[in-house]
């Protein structure tokens, strides 16, 4: 078992005070048997009163109200946890579903919905003939071409960090042959639901103590992957950015049907246009 915390700060700058709306908080990571918080403090200047929810998927959401303007807005959280993942995990898929093609039952069906429906048009279905070169004859294992899928688009495509907001739609990102870690994390998730799987898109942080791992600095930042649900082993971590599988580096804060539902911070402010300075965003993972 890993002892961890991870500090992850968010500063925005502005030339003069501005009030402050409402601002939507994700950046409590997710417990599972796999991970255990030992504590989580959110600490914001200027004060504001915290309320904490769940949203549909389960993930832990703070929204911060502010009753005082500034002209700096700073959201810190730092969390304690332990990470028990193993690096080489054996899943156990069901019978039915070792070979794909595979047909989910009809309650897997209705649970997955949305989760197995592509979210970006791709009219000439491009997406789905590209992951068709990975499936190898009439009967695949289906362990195999999820590997082979999430290798693929790491071979294919060379990472980038990117700090703009938004993310690259999957057929674009084949176009430039480029992205970042959630450009990975979308064309992986969309390929795959193309074939009929059903997958969610997980932010939260990579775990790099070796400095081997790509898309991070020092021993952690910030990061995107995918999860896959199969039968008999249920949601598989896959991270196309490192070809690897399972999650004994990652520690996941939001698992999400887009990736626009998984910004950690979101919010307003009042005041002149030109009174925004800039924004930095700080994450240090240490053991």
């Amino acid at each position: 078992m890993i002892p961890l915390q991870i500090r992850h700060t968010t500063t925005y700058r502005f030339h003069r005070p501005v009030t402050f709306g409402p601002h939507r908080l994700m950046l409590r990571p997710r417990e599972s048997r796999d991970l255990r918080v030992t504590s989580n403090q959110l600490l914001l200047t200027p004060a504001a009163t915290v309320d904490w929810a769940q949203d549909v998927f389960g993930n832990a959401v703070a929204t911060a109200n502010f009753s005082t303007s500034g002209d700096q807005l700073v959201i810190e959280s730092t969390t304690e946890l332990q990470l028990d993942a193993v690096p080489w995990p054996v899943f156990a898929i069901a019978g039915t579903a070792t070979s794909f093609p595979f047909s989910y039952s009809a309650d897997e069906w209705t649970d997955l919905g949305a989760l197995a429906v592509p979210q970006f048009p791709d009219a000439s279905g491009r997406l789905r003939s590209w992951a068709m070169g990975f499936v190898r004859g009439n009967s695949t294992d289906t362990l195999s071409l999820l590997k082979d899928l999430s290798a693929g688009v790491s071979r294919q495509i060379s990472y980038q960090s990117r700090d703009e907001e938004g993310t690259q739609s999957p057929t674009e990102t084949l176009d430039r042959g480029w992205g970042s870690c959630r450009d990975f994390a979308v064309l992986f998730v969309e390929t795959v639901r193309s074939l009929g799987f059903g997958a969610r898109i997980v932010s939260g942080y990579l775990y790099n103590p070796a400095g081997t791992f790509v898309g991070s600095q020092g021993m952690g930042s910030t990061h995107a992957w995918a999860e896959v649900f199969v039968p008999g082993a249920g949601w598989i971590p896959f991270d196309p950015t490192n070809r690897s599988m399972g999650g004994f580096n990652l520690i996941p804060v939001a698992v999400v049907r887009d990736i626009r539902q998984a910004i950690p911070v979101q919010g307003s402010f009042v005041g002149d246009s030109s009174a925004f300075g800039g924004m930095t965003v700080d994450v240090h993972v240490t053991s």
